[in-house]
């Protein structure tokens, strides 16, 4: 039996070193190679910043009007500078492969943390990268992503474990999302509120107000008892409360240990998940922006802007097939199957289709914390009823001929993804006014003279 136990664990090692593998060819192969607008404005502020500090990043250096500006990515953006600096956009290009492959890596890992079933956390963490290719650019988001799936296993661990250093993480990761895209530092504590829901609810039902209620009924009768003849009457309803009560209790504890649909469990440690999400608080003001890590996405969302921008406008169904399909694999196996779900995992998954509703660009968010759910939920409904066919795909993939074979297939898959991509111009032509942007810098004297830009040119 202990053999057994060291063959599944070194063939797991064996298989998340080929998932790895993998997972990194396929991401890279998925990469987009043309640069997006926002990154012609991050290298420029990268140059401001690394050309003249970050003391006066307070205005908006590139017009004429000089309001004040925040600058809400400028650690990624003197990041991504220093890379185009160096390494031209090319350099871009691979940085966006990189961070691209750390996301997947990240995203496989949660998955593991929730379901410890290899074969379905890969198959599904590949499927979810699949569909993140949209949210994927050399922007500040790509490595916020990374941060948040951080932010959701330290959480994990650190209630699992009550390790320090997962709490010391949970501090270090908003000091760095403050600089890197304050714009979503706010996000960072919404993903703490299914873990301190789960745990204020549970503490609300150790209360057990109708049990309560119940036992002083039953002191109020055991007084009224005494003061009467017949006391038979009032004994008897005595009694009755007693059972009643040791009922509810019993009923309870069962309930508890053996739920039918949600999985409910008191971690105490939670409070100090909360002392650690209040001090991470502190963090927001600690980046040039001074409190802009607090205001930014306000001030950003209150305007009438978002209304115009594709990726602010509610989601519907028929135009997002993907997210559909989703949803009713999650609906399914939580209706038609007796899977068990965390109560904070029901709570996370609620929440971010409730977002992905109310704004499309919330759909990279589910995709990223709702597949490891999602992983969770499958794994465990294999392993009650097919438990054997994992073991058997998992000694397929860990041997040298089946991991060879998941390889190369995912080569020639990468193969096929990148090739198209080899002939790709950095600058999409057809979208960005390359060749005026040339005739201008050789015939005006633009460093003399006042241009109206759009912002999409950058």
């Amino acid at each position: 039996m202990e053999q057994d136990k060291k063959i599944i664990e070194k063939n797991k090692i064996i298989f998340n070193f080929i998932a790895i593998i993998c997972i990194v060819l396929f991401c890279m192969a998925k990469a987009p190679k043309v640069l997006q607008n926002d990154t012609f404005y991050t290298i420029k502020v990268g140059e401001y910043i690394a050309q003249n500090g970050i003391s006066n990043l307070k205005y908006d250096e590139f017009s004429w009007h000089d309001l004040p500006y925040t600058y809400p990515h400028w650690l990624y953006d003197l990041g991504i500078y220093e890379i185009y600096n160096n390494f031209g956009q090319t350099g871009i290009y691979f940085s966006t492969m990189f961070f691209y492959a750390i996301l997947g890596i990240s995203v496989y890992i949660l998955c593991l943390k929730k379901s410890n079933n290899n074969i379905v956390s890969f198959i599904l963490t590949i499927g979810a990268m699949y569909l993140m290719e949209p949210y994927v650019a050399a922007r500040a988001q790509l490595v916020t992503f990374i941060l948040f799936v951080w932010e959701i296993y330290c959480i994990e661990k650190f209630l699992e474990t009550h390790k320090i250093k997962y709490g010391v993480f949970l501090i270090l990761i908003p000091l760095l999302i403050t600089n890197l895209h304050c714009a979503v530092f706010p996000f960072y504590f919404v993903l703490y509120l299914p873990y301190i829901a789960e745990y204020f609810l549970i503490l609300l039902e150790n209360v057990d107000l109708d049990r309560r209620l119940l036992i002083l009924l039953f002191i109020i009768l055991k007084k009224v008892s005494k003061k009467i003849e017949n006391k038979e009457k009032y004994n008897n309803k005595i009694e009755s409360l007693k059972y009643d009560i040791s009922e509810r209790k019993r009923k309870r504890v069962i309930l508890r240990e053996n739920p039918y649909r949600i999985k409910v469990k008191q971690n105490n440690f939670t409070w100090i998940l909360i002392v650690v999400m209040l001090i991470s608080i502190l963090t927001g003001f600690l980046n040039p922006a001074g409190n802009g890590a607090f205001t930014y996405l306000y001030k950003t969302m209150k305007g009438n802007t978002t209304s115009s921008i594709n990726e602010h406008l509610p989601l519907t169904l028929y135009e997002n097939r993907d997210f559909a399909i989703s949803l009713i694999i999650f609906l399914a196996i939580l209706i038609f199957t007796d899977t068990k779900i965390k109560l904070s995992d029901l709570f996370m998954f609620g929440g971010l289709v409730f977002l992905t509703f109310k704004s499309r660009r919330q759909e990279s968010m589910y995709l990223l914390f709702c597949t490891p759910i999602l992983s969770s939920l499958i794994s465990n409904f294999f392993d009650k009823y097919d438990k054997k066919t994992y073991m058997k795909l998992l000694r397929f993939f860990s041997d040298w001929f089946g991991a060879t074979v998941l390889v190369c297939i995912f080569i020639l898959i990468s193969i096929k993804i990148a090739k198209p991509k080899l002939s790709e111009d950095y600058i999409d032509r057809s979208s960005y006014p390359v060749e005026p942007a040339k005739w201008m810098i050789a015939n005006l004297d633009i460093e003399n003279m006042k241009l109206y830009n759009e912002y999409n040119y950058g």
